[in-house]
Order: structure tokens, then C-alpha cells, then sequence
């Protein structure tokens, strides 16, 4: 088994990255990912691939989006504003069917906002972000570990799907440094065929060895489709794989969630605000549940219906004012309309915004309010 070193999550991911097999990392400085690009910069070199600061958040993604349909496993990250600026190019990628991995270390926002944690994108992420109708898998790692992990994984799904994959971790994730076992680098052996990628096929020409010819014409790896009825069908298609996905790729934490007086749903670094609030209950006899979605899309929305359908409150934590609760309120309502229930959970939200992180203290002192202790 691998030591444990100490890493920084942001390291962590790109770290990991390197060990998937990512031959070309594309990037542009922003708080607080801005460790990324700068460990790219030094180990991809030293491994011989490709790294380029490009002139722009919009180079940057674009150039991923080139990389992958060559062959390459690619890669960028950013932070908030960064993110907004590569929704069309995600969009391109996810109607043209290439892999693509993407890191969001989540700032205050909206606009420029501030360079403190938040998990204010979560709209843009799990909901496309871009135009047009598309998803992308969204893994939310609430450590240094499963930054590693998650981003390991994320270059497996996105080529195994062909779909943009995005790593969705706050700015303290992002930041703090804990100890951490790495995945094992892969070889260029154990990377998956790439039977799809842009080119001509070449084979002798019978008339003169000495010269190549076009075996077929070249793949063309393009979004665009001006038949309407043609572009339809590529999408149902392709929602066809996203159920697949939602099928097969859905994971989460759940604690001490059947028993419980009350559940907190929440994740990344509010899931652990969370673990830290359910130590505080069980001091007074309280038992706090916690349900963690890892992959924010999927949702692990059947999940949360079970644990609704108890009817026991829910608490939903987050860093925004109001997102991620739309998920939790769609699962209570998956209950409610599949017959498991008739009195199902009641909701509750405890957001901050603007880059503050909620306390343990406050957690546990919201959750005692809602059961009337």
C-alpha cells in the first residue's frame, strides 16, 4: 500500500490527475485554484506532456476540447468567475460527445465576489451550465483524499461516457492540506481505446508503395447539426446514456440516517461541518443523521426519497442560499408521488453565503430548534 503524504487538495488534483494518464493540461491563474496550474506546470514538464497557461479561461477549455479529440486525456481548472467564462466550450463538448475534466474550486459570488469558499456554483454545474440540454457528471469530494480519488475517477467516467466531467470542490477543500494515499499512475497501456478521435485512417495505396492514401473519409468531430429532426435524435441519444449514468455512477454517504431525530443532507466541506455538529448531538443524546451526495449529478435522489419517506425533518447545509435544497426538495417529492409516502419530511435550509462557512455550533443549534430540544 501506498504511504500517506500531506498535499494541499488542490496538489491532491492535480496529482491525481497525472497518475490518470493526463497527457495535456490546460490552464488560466485564479483564486483559489491557482495551485493547480502551478503543479502542472512543474510535473508535467518533467514527464514530457503537455502544459499551457493559455491566454484565456476560453483558450484554456477550448484547448482541452481540441487535446481530447486527438487522442489526449485533457484537462483545466478554474474557480468561479473562470467557470462561466468555459460554459460554451463544455456546452461544445458535451454535444459533441468528447471527454473532457474540469476541477471548480468554488469562490463567493456572484460576479468577481471574493476568494473565500462557497458552493454557489452548484446550479451551474449539475444543471448543464451552458446552453442547450446536457449534463455533466459533478463528483463533490469533502476531503483531500477523495480530491484525489474523485479526480482519479473522473478521467475513467468521462471517457467510459464520453461526457465533460467536472470535480466540484470548494475553495477550503481546495486549500487545506491532510494526508493522503494516491492512486496508482496508470500506464499509457491501460488507457482506454480511442476508437472515435479526429483524423484520417491511412492505409498503402496498390498502386505505389511508397505513398499513403485516405483508407475513409476523415472523422469529424463537431456540435453542429442544422436538421432539426437529425439533432433531436442525437440528444435523445444522448439522454439515453444519461440514464445509464443515473443508473450506474450514482454514489453517497449516508450516517446514522434510519434512526435518526433529524437528517442533514449536505456536502463537501458542509458535510463536514456536519460530522462535526453530530458529535455535538450525541454529547446530548441527539442523533443527527447525515446524507452526503458525492455525485451532486447524478443525485442520489431514490436514495433521499427512502430516508424522506421516514419522515423524520431534514436539514439541508449548504454554502449558498438555496441550491442544492431544489435536489433534496425533488427527492422528497420523488417519495411522495412513487406511493412510499404520505407524510413526508419537512424541509429546512441553513445557507451562508458570500464565502462564509457555517459552524458546527450553529449546525447543531438550527437542528435542535427543528426537533424542539
Amino acid at each position: 500500500m501506498s504511504e500517506k503524504v500531506l498535499m494541499s487538495g488542490n496538489d491532491a488534483i492535480a496529482e491525481a490527475a497525472i497518475r490518470a494518464g493526463c497527457s495535456a493540461y490546460f490552464g488560466y491563474p485564479i483564486t483559489p485554484q491557482n495551485q493547480i496550474p502551478a503543479y502542472m506546470a512543474k510535473h508535467m514538464l518533467e514527464k514530457g506532456r503537455v502544459f499551457i497557461q493559455a491566454e484565456s479561461e476560453i483558450a484554456a477549455v477550448c484547448m482541452v476540447y481540441g487535446a481530447s479529440c486527438a487522442g489526449a486525456r485533457a484537462m483545466t481548472s478554474s474557480s468561479s468567475p473562470g467557470m462561466s467564462l468555459k460554459q460554451e466550450a463544455i456546452s461544445y463538448g458535451a454535444g459533441a460527445d468528447v471527454p473532457m475534466v474540469i476541477a471548480n474550486i468554488v469562490r463567493g459570488g456572484p460576479g468577481l465576489g471574493n476568494i473565500a469558499p462557497a458552493q454557489s456554483d452548484y446550479f451551474q454545474a449539475t444543471r448543464g451550465g451552458g446552453h442547450g440540454d446536457y449534463r455533466c457528471i459533478v463528483l463533490a469530494p469533502k476531503s483531500v483524499q477523495e480530491s484525489a480519488d474523485h479526480t482519479y475517477l473522473a478521467f475513467d467516467l468521462a471517457d467510459k461516457y464520453r461526457i465533460p466531467v467536472i470535480v466540484l470542490a470548494d475553495g477550503m477543500i481546495g486549500q487545506m492540506v491532510e494526508g493522503v494515499v494516491l492512486p496508482p499512475e496508470k500506464y499509457p497501456s491501460e488507457l482506454p481505446k480511442r476508437d472515435w478521435t479526429a483524423g484520417k485512417m491511412y492505409a498503402r495505396d496498390v498502386l505505389d508503395d511508397r505513398t499513403t492514401a485516405p483508407r475513409h473519409e476523415a472523422r469529424h468531430i463537431t456540435s453542429i447539426d442544422l436538421v432539426p429532426e437529425s439533432l433531436e435524435a442525437k440528444t435523445r441519444a444522448r439522454f439515453a446514456r444519461y440514464e445509464l449514468i443515473q443508473a450506474n455512477e450514482i454514489r453517497f454517504e449516508a450516517i446514522g440516517c434510519d434512526d435518526a431525530d433529524l437528517v442533514m443532507v449536505a456536502y463537501g466541506t458542509s458535510a463536514r461541518v456536519c460530522q462535526g455538529a453530530r458529535m455535538l448531538a450525541e454529547k446530548e443524546g441527539i442523533n443527527l443523521g447525515i446524507f452526503r451526495p458525492i455525485t451532486v449529478w447524478p443525485f442520489p435522489r431514490q436514495e433521499l426519497a427512502k430516508i424522506a419517506a421516514k419522515g423524520k425533518p431534514i436539514l439541508t447545509v449548504e454554502m449558498s442560499l438555496g441550491q442544492l435544497v431544489e435536489d433534496v426538495k425533488l427527492s422528497v417529492h420523488e417519495a411522495v408521488s412513487s406511493g412510499k409516502t404520505t407524510a413526508p419530511s419537512k424541509i429546512y435550509l441553513l445557507g451562508r453565503s458570500g464565502g462564509i462557512i457555517p459552524t458546527e455550533e450553529e449546525v447543531f443549534a438550527e437542528a435542535k430548534k427543528i426537533i424542539g430540544v
